[in-house]
């Protein structure tokens, strides 16, 4: 089984610690949702962070799935974390270094303390055998990339990361259109989970692009998991999750914001890592607020979705195992 395979190498390694009941679960073949910690330390002021925090890993367990945050506190990897982990992880904030997969080997090596992006969550859930991965949204290729070429590393692991990533799609500070180029050349199954083809645009519910692929219900995405891993094609998979339209933001408002925000990002020389932080913060002021609040609605109902996604995919693979099916390898 998917979990099995990578569980047992891992286990052994002195730099992990897997919280206990994500550790049962993974071992028997249930549901778990890995879950990023960025969005805890950088993505909004304590202690609003660690309270969206708990109620994300609440939502998920509501649908029957054990949520699993993915952070690295003092040198070691927490697959799970517990309540005053989470609330020290909350309290750290910026301090908490942005841990890409670039950084994995430098904030372990040095053990410090540092809060997974997309890319490095996708490939510590991989090493823990967990295949549905909750965020936001991804990154993506930064506007103005043609002279930059800043284009986000979460790009580059969903093309070679087995992880199913459930989304709002790319976060709307970004060039949707180049984004979804890169994710085709990379190889990555792109899918709008919801009643249209259209791909989201992280605030609010369409972008003016569509998806590669629309999947309408979440057992169809389960089989699309499933196939993946049969094939053994070693690519992440991206669902785009439309915000509820009663949670959207006002476009227009939105991209007023943006436009000021990249333009004093790139008055003020802010680029690389930090400028996503910085361009997060200054929407959220600009739009008094309501963009930090769709922002919440929408990973909330992120974890709604991938904890169905989780659930559907556990019971695919226990049904399968049992007829003697791909997944039982």
């Amino acid at each position: 089984m998917f979990q099995r395979r990578f569980f047992h190498a891992l286990a052994s390694a002195s730099r992990f610690k897997i919280a206990d009941n994500v550790k049962k679960t993974i071992i028997n073949g249930g549901p778990v949702v890995a879950l990023e910690s960025t969005i805890i330390s950088h993505g909004m002021p304590y202690p609003q962070n660690v309270e969206t925090a708990r109620s994300v890993e609440a939502i998920v367990r509501d649908q029957g799935a054990v949520p699993a945050t993915i952070a690295i506190l003092d040198g070691h990897v927490h697959i799970g974390l517990e309540p005053e982990q989470l609330d020290r992880l909350g309290k750290l904030g910026h301090q908490a270094i942005k841990t890409s997969r670039r950084d994995l080997a430098v904030v372990l090596g040095q053990r410090r303390s540092g809060a997974t992006t997309v890319a490095s969550t996708m490939i510590l859930a991989r090493a823990a055998g967990i295949p549905v991965f909750v965020t936001g949204g991804i990154g993506g290729v930064h506007r103005g990339a043609e002279q930059t070429f800043d284009i986000s590393a979460d790009l580059t692991e969903l093309g070679r990361t087995s992880v199913a990533v459930v989304c709002a799609g790319v976060k709307s500070i970004l060039d949707i259109g180049k984004t979804l180029e890169v994710l085709e050349t990379q190889g990555v199954t792109v899918a709008t989970l919801g009643p249209s083809r259209r791909f989201p645009a992280f605030y609010t519910p369409e972008s003016d692009f569509d998806s590669p692929n629309h999947v309408p219900d979440i057992q169809t995405a389960a089989s699309m998991i499933a196939a993946n891993h049969d094939l053994g094609l070693g690519s992440g998979m991206v669902f785009a999750v439309p915000i509820p339209s009663q949670d959207a933001a006002n476009s227009k408002a939105i991209q007023d914001a943006i436009d000021t925000a990249l333009a004093e990002a790139k008055s003020q020389g802010i680029h690389g890592k930090e400028e996503t932080p910085f361009l997060l913060k200054r929407v959220s002021e600009l739009t008094l607020g309501s963009s930090l609040e769709a922002n919440i609605a929408l990973v909330k109902n992120n974890a709604k979705m991938g904890g169905q996604l989780a659930v559907a995919l556990a019971k695919l693979k226990l049904e399968r195992n049992s007829s003697g099916g791909i997944l039982q390898k």
